[in-house]
C-alpha cells in the first residue's frame, strides 16, 4: 500500500500541518477517542480526532508531490490517487460534514475535483463512516493535491458538537 501523504491525519500533533480555512464558533479542537457522546473508532491506533463547532470549520493541506519525491514523469503517467476520510457525529447533536479534494497542476489550477454532497448526520446514527474516492484519467500535469474537510453542528450549540474527522489519507499508487 502506498504511504499516506497527509501529515497529522488524526490530530496526534494537534493542528500542526493544517491550514485553518474556516475556524468558526468555538474553533477547531483535537479530542481523545471516543469523546463525549461518541463511538470508538475500531482501530486502536487511532486515539484522537478533530472536532468542529457551531459555525463552519474547515481545514486544508496542500501536498506538493514533487517535494514528496514523485518525479514529474511519474506523475504524468496519471497514477491512481486515492483519498479517504473518516467522519462521525455525536449522540446528542446532529451535524454536517463536507469534503473537497482537488488535483492541481504546477500553477495550482484544478485538473479534477472530488466534492461529494454535504452529509447531514442525525443523532441516532453517529458511528464512524468512511468516504473514499480514486481519481483517474485526469490528464498530465498533476503536481499538487488539495485536501479540505470539516463541517459544523446543526443546532448552533456553543462548544464542539459538530462533525468529527480523523484518519484522513491521500495515496498515490505508482
Amino acid at each position: 500500500m502506498a504511504r499516506n501523504l497527509l501529515k497529522n491525519p488524526c490530530g496526534e500533533e494537534q493542528m500542526e500541518h493544517w491550514e485553518l480555512t474556516e475556524n468558526g464558533g468555538s474553533e477547531w479542537v483535537v479530542q481523545d477517542m471516543p469523546g463525549d457522546c461518541g463511538h470508538s473508532f475500531g482501530d486502536d491506533g487511532v486515539t484522537k480526532y478533530f472536532a468542529t463547532s457551531f459555525e463552519l470549520c474547515l481545514k486544508r493541506q496542500v501536498v506538493d508531490l514533487v517535494s514528496e519525491e514523485y518525479s514529474p514523469e511519474e506523475l504524468d503517467t496519471q497514477p491512481a490517487v486515492t483519498v479517504e476520510d473518516w467522519y462521525c457525529g455525536r449522540t446528542d447533536c446532529g451535524c454536517i460534514y463536507q469534503l473537497t479534494v482537488c488535483l492541481l497542476d504546477e500553477n495550482q489550477e484544478v485538473l479534477q475535483e472530488f466534492k461529494p454532497d454535504n452529509v447531514t448526520l442525525d443523532c441516532d446514527d453517529c458511528s464512524w463512516r468512511q468516504v473514499t474516492h480514486t481519481f483517474s484519467d485526469y490528464g498530465e500535469g498533476l503536481r499538487f493535491i488539495s485536501f479540505e474537510h470539516g463541517g459544523r453542528d446543526n443546532s448552533y450549540w456553543d462548544g464542539w458538537f459538530g462533525v468529527r474527522v480523523t484518519g484522513s489519507a491521500i495515496r498515490v499508487e505508482l
